[in-house]
Order: C-alpha cells, then sequence, then structure tokens
C-alpha cells in the first residue's frame, strides 16, 4: 500500500463532510468517546478556514479500537506513530486519530464534560471546547505551523469564552497561553485584565515552587 494515500488529497466539501459522517458513525457505533478538533473546529469556534483533513482526539485506550472501527467502516487504516496518533483516509479524505496532542495533552473527562455539539452542514458532531482548542493552539504553534497562534487568536476575538475553565485548562502551559493573552491585547482584543493578572501568578507561582524544589 501506497504511503502517499495517507496524505490525503484535496476533495470537495461534499466528499469530506459526508467522510466525515462516516467516521462519526464508525466512532458511535463502538461508544468510543471522542472529539473534532483541528482545522474543522477552528473554524466552527473562530475564522472561516476549510480544511480537507479531519483531526479526531480519543484516549490512548481507545485509539486501537477508534483505528479498528475506522478500518471496518471501509477506511484504509495505519499506524502511524505508537507515540501520539493513527491514520484511516477515505475517498482522499484523511482522518487523523489523535491520542496525545504536544505538551502531554490527553483526552479526559472535564475535556468531554466541556465539548459541544455541533451541526456542521447537516453533520452532528461532538467538538471541542473553544477554551480547550486555545490552550492546544498555544501550545502546538511553532515557526512552521503559525496558522495555530492564528486559529487561536480568532477564538479570542470572536468566542464568547468561560474565562475560568480556560484558567483551569492553561496550567498545563500556563507561560505559552499568557505569552498568547497578552498578545491579543496588543492588538485589542478584549481579555479581561483580570486572566492576565491570574495566569500571570500562575506562571510565578509554578517557577517559585521548582526554585523550593530544586
Amino acid at each position: 500500500m501506497s504511503e502517499d494515500i495517507f496524505e490525503g488529497r484535496e476533495v470537495t466539501e461534499e466528499v469530506t463532510l459526508r467522510v466525515l459522517g462516516e467516521a462519526e458513525e464508525a466512532l458511535e457505533r463502538e461508544c468510543i468517546p471522542h472529539m473534532l478538533m483541528g482545522g474543522l473546529a477552528s473554524s466552527a469556534h473562530g475564522r472561516p478556514r476549510w480544511t480537507h483533513d479531519i483531526d479526531v482526539l480519543v484516549r490512548p485506550a481507545d485509539s486501537g479500537r477508534a483505528l479498528q472501527a475506522l478500518g471496518n467502516a471501509g477506511f484504509e487504516t495505519q499506524e502511524t506513530d505508537p507515540f501520539w496518533l493513527y491514520k484511516g483516509v477515505k475517498d482522499g479524505v484523511l482522518v487523523d486519530v489523535i491520542f496525545r496532542s504536544t505538551g502531554d495533552i490527553y483526552l479526559d473527562d472535564e475535556m468531554l464534560a466541556h465539548a459541544r455539539p455541533v451541526d456542521l452542514s447537516g453533520v452532528r458532531v461532538c467538538m471541542v471546547s473553544p477554551e480547550d482548542l486555545i490552550v492546544i493552539k498555544a501550545v502546538v504553534h511553532d515557526e512552521q505551523s503559525p496558522r495555530h497562534w492564528f486559529d487561536a487568536l480568532a477564538m479570542l476575538s470572536r468566542t464568547d469564552l468561560d474565562w475560568e475553565y480556560l484558567l483551569q485548562r492553561a496550567r498545563k502551559a500556563a507561560r505559552r497561553v499568557l505569552s498568547l493573552l497578552l498578545y491579543a491585547q496588543s492588538n485589542d482584543v478584549l481579555v479581561p485584565d483580570t486572566v492576565v493578572r491570574r495566569l500571570f501568578q500562575m506562571v510565578t507561582e509554578s517557577e517559585e515552587r521548582l526554585r523550593e524544589a530544586g
């Protein structure tokens, strides 16, 4: 089997949505907890940005079952990287089955409790909350993928956020999220000063604990 098929290809929105529906049905059929993230979630929560790939977050313990569920639904599958990523592809649409995001972020009960049901052109999906996605985007952002930073900025400016929950989740990457929020304020995005101050306090307290431990 050619490795090229697991890169996906440019297809129509109609095909992408159909395959998304088939992937959702496959995971739901096996009762596998999961959430849609990636470009489709960024577009729903923030700025319109179409993508032909589908990113699904599952628990590490469910990663094998998720890949098998896609295989049973007619997807070609690949155990791409046992550390964080498997892939399925159907009709040129790539499905990334992610079970460990950058910064050791995993799907947990808290994320599932804050997930949002969303209708994407007739396809009902369980989507990661904007707060969790902002944290993930802030952590994943690097020189090769600047879109993650700007996806997060769009969500900060266009979404009604639960700031308490964002602060809670930002503990996983407080310094990176603080950088994002300060940059957002410099661009006149309405981020509450109280949130920035509390996040700064979180960073300094963490540093103090490390100094004491060392």
